[in-house]
């Protein structure tokens, strides 16, 4: 997970962005519940009306609520309301409250939110008592003739004698008196049902007042419904640009990562190589690096809400203050342990899974390479097997993940519902109670469904995390493997032309314990061609290749131009050498754009040069495009000589002063082999050949032939002495041509 964080710090301002956008996101979805909890409590059960400070109330209330207060409390009231009659009422007031037209009315100015909410906790229970002592409940009636039953007869004999009549009769001590114990009867209630019971009495004195409460209930509801449209809609947008800019970091990201992966490679000596198969290289740039990329897209948009929604939710679910906090402490237990579960089953094939596709994209590689091997051997069946075995495993790996993690959905939807159900049991204790609203009960199970499924979507993205974890290991792996062929620090400048020298060079593959070459010892000079020769295997393509530092000397110099060529550019060393590989390699493209290869603004003219030289002008001309035609993918449509042929007229298109050719002549006739090297020393004069050859045919007349056995010089010199001098050379020249075709006497 770090290295994943590392590769996105290139990308943190938008990375920044997205954050920014998840908590606009996640601030409007915590705040919809709130929403449907108030179109629930507020808007239907309590008739629009947001607390139990009425903006207008009738004379007769209002008196009656001041019998309720202390003198301190009454005269803070009575200074937030201003009395308001007909022939000082606004037309807003007369349209809003028809009443004043026959009575003057109070009416609440404009005062600061402090006032309104102390006037709110002041009004509470006095209109609560107003609600009770209205006649129109059973509570009220009762607490009424408690009150009654304990006042001295004179009082209790007064007829129609009621709480209200009493309060305006007895002395103001009297009446604290009397509310210590209309308070000490009511402390038992909830504050939720003091608030309810207020909010009643403010609709029915609204109601009173000529006021339409069914227009205020609308416009409540209306708006609040608005208000959670613009929400939704800001989510929304949020939620589209977090996908939009995810998308586009991990893209970029995975472009990156391609690049770098592919600039690595394409510096990877044979060494480097060697570490990594070709099929794992391949599984590495593309689907390991898909994994990564589709990881990011989940990590920005999923990863980051997820925490800020679930700590989010949990302060929204205490702020209800509805005491089932215990239940999203159980549902996240449950969850966390579900999760755990399944990730401890599916873990260790999770981590198989790219070494598998790397074993499938290896054996589908060798099997299409070697087609005509295969049919030559009639081994079809046998590669069958081997592809079967290869799939079924990788079929087998994956089905046992998605099996285990199909029953985390079905187990996560069980476990929300149960909590679910367990929410509405609880809850339904406490609305019975009077402790809270169905509103309440409603925004608490949406705040709990939300922190469980930010833990789901964690679980969700768990799933992808081992396996990207493992990929961007594997991409590290090939971005970390160190060159063991590097530019030197300080460039050298060459001090001759065209001349290529070993001293005393020695060398073996990093792998191996043994030397393939022991101490080497030639010189090229400019002009001069030199021919290796010897047995398979003794060595003669690993000593040409230390040239190009396609791999590196253990010990002794290679010097080109009088410099060694660890002291020298790699670029610069290269743009020397005009090298044909040993097995002719074309690119998709057409003829002229694989020989423009060797010199990119190569003209016509001076591809057809190098084809003349490379005796590949005559099959060429007979193509239906000439030049211009396509070769395939891997140069399938041309043969083997004539591809070799193309080679050659790629390296002697770029006019380097020194050519290497590994064995480049094998696939060429002999009348076409010897036509090729006449015209190469006819076109090529002054520049230094190096030629690595198993026929003596295409070597005999080289100025210099070093033969070699088993990575030791055993004979340097023409052919004519060597054939008198070197037993290895005289062998494999007798075993090729007669010794009236060598001149030899024996």
């Amino acid at each position: 997970m770090v290295r994943i964080i590392k590769h996105l710090c290139k990308y943190w301002y938008s990375v920044l962005i997205v954050i920014a956008l998840l908590f606009v996101q996640a601030a409007c979805d915590l705040s919809l519940p709130e929403y449907t909890s108030r179109i629930v409590n507020t808007g239907i059960q309590e008739g629009g009306i947001e607390d139990n400070t009425p903006e207008a109330i009738t004379k007769e209330s209002f008196e009656d609520i001041l019998l309720f207060l202390n003198e301190k409390d009454s005269k803070f009231v009575q200074n937030q309301y201003e009395v308001v009659s007909k022939k000082d009422a606004t037309e807003e007031q007369l349209e809003s409250y028809p009443t004043v037209e026959k009575q003057y009315i109070y009416v609440l100015k404009d005062i600061s939110k402090e006032n309104h909410e102390k006037l709110n906790q002041l009004l509470q229970k006095p209109l609560t008592y107003l609600l009770l002592f209205s006649g129109d409940t059973e509570e009220g009636a009762k607490i009424e003739k408690q009150i009654i039953s304990k006042l001295p007869e004179q009082l209790s004999s007064i007829p129609d004698l009621t709480v209200m009549k009493l309060l305006e009769m007895v002395p103001q001590e009297q009446r604290q008196e009397m509310m210590k114990q209309l308070n000490q009867k009511m402390k038992d209630m909830p504050d939720t049902m003091l608030e309810q019971s207020a909010i009643q009495f403010v609709k029915t004195e609204y109601q009173r007042l000529g006021m339409d409460t069914d227009r205020i209930q609308t416009n409540y509801i209306f708006v609040s419904g608005l208000k959670m449209l613009g929400l939704a809609l800001i989510s929304m947008f949020a939620t589209v640009m977090v996908g939009f800019l995810g998308s586009r970091i991990a893209a970029r990201l995975a472009r990156d990562l391609r690049n770098q992966v592919f600039k690595k490679v394409v510096d990877f000596s044979e060494s480097e190589m060697k570490q990594f198969s070709t099929a794992s290289l391949i599984t590495r740039s593309t689907n390991d690096i898909q994994q990564v990329q589709m990881l990011l897209v989940f990590l920005l948009r999923t990863i980051f809400y997820a925490p800020i929604i679930a700590i989010g939710g949990v302060v929204k679910v205490l702020a209800t203050g509805t005491g089932m906090a215990w239940i999203i402490a159980v549902a996240v237990m449950a969850i966390a342990t579900l999760v755990i579960i399944l990730f401890a089953i599916a873990m260790p094939k999770f981590k198989r899974v790219q070494k598998l596709i790397d074993r499938l994209n290896l054996v589908t590689r060798e099997i299409l390479t070697g087609l005509p091997v295969i049919r030559a051997f009639a081994k079809e069946k046998h590669e069958e097997a081997r592809f079967d075995k290869a799939n079924k495993d990788l079929k087998n790996n994956q089905l046992f993940i998605v099996r285990v993690m199909a029953t985390m959905m079905p187990l996560m939807m069980f476990t929300m519902n149960a909590i679910a159900v367990l929410i509405v049991w609880e809850a339904a204790k406490g609305i019975d109670s009077g402790v809270m609203q169905v509103g309440d009960m409603m925004a608490f199970i949406q705040y709990t469904m939300q922190i469980i499924m930010s833990f789901l979507m964690i679980s969700i993205v768990s799933i992808m995390l081992p396996r990207a974890i493992v990929s961007i290991g594997r991409i590290d792996a090939v971005l970390k493997t160190p060159f063991t062929i590097l530019n030197p620090k300080q460039k050298k400048e060459t001090t001759e032309v065209g001349t290529v020298e070993f001293k005393d060079v020695s060398f073996r593959y990093p792998d191996s314990d043994g030397y393939m070459l022991h101490h080497i010892n030639f010189k090229a000079n400019k002009g001069e061609t030199v021919a290796f020769i010897g047995s398979t295997g003794s060595g003669k393509s690993t000593l040409i290749n230390l040239i190009p530092r396609f791999f590196e000397a253990t010990k002794g110099e290679v010097l080109v131009d009088g410099v060694n060529v660890k002291d020298l550019d790699q670029k610069d060393l290269r743009d020397k050498i005009g090298y044909v590989p040993q097995t002719g390699v074309l690119f998709s493209g057409t003829i002229a754009s694989n020989l423009r290869y060797g010199k990119e603004d190569a003209s016509d003219k001076e591809i057809q040069e190098a084809l003349d030289i490379a005796q590949a002008s005559e099959f060429v001309s007979k193509l239906p495009k000439g030049p211009e035609n396509p070769i395939s993918q891997g140069g399938t449509n041309v043969s083997g000589g004539q591809k070799q042929r193309l080679s050659i007229a790629r390296a002697v298109i770029k006019k380097p002063e020194i050519y290497i050719f590994d064995d480049s002549f094998s696939a060429l006739d002999f009348k076409t082999d010897a036509a090729l090297r006449k015209a190469l020393r006819e076109k090529t004069k002054g520049s230094t050949m190096l030629i690595v050859a198993q026929r003596i045919s295409t070597i005999m007349n080289a100025d210099k032939i070093v033969v070699l056995d088993d990575g030791n010089v055993v004979g340097t010199g023409t052919h004519q002495e060597l054939l008198k001098s070197c037993d290895v050379y005289r062998e494999i020249a007798l075993s090729q041509l007669s010794k009236e075709e060598l001149d030899y006497e024996g």
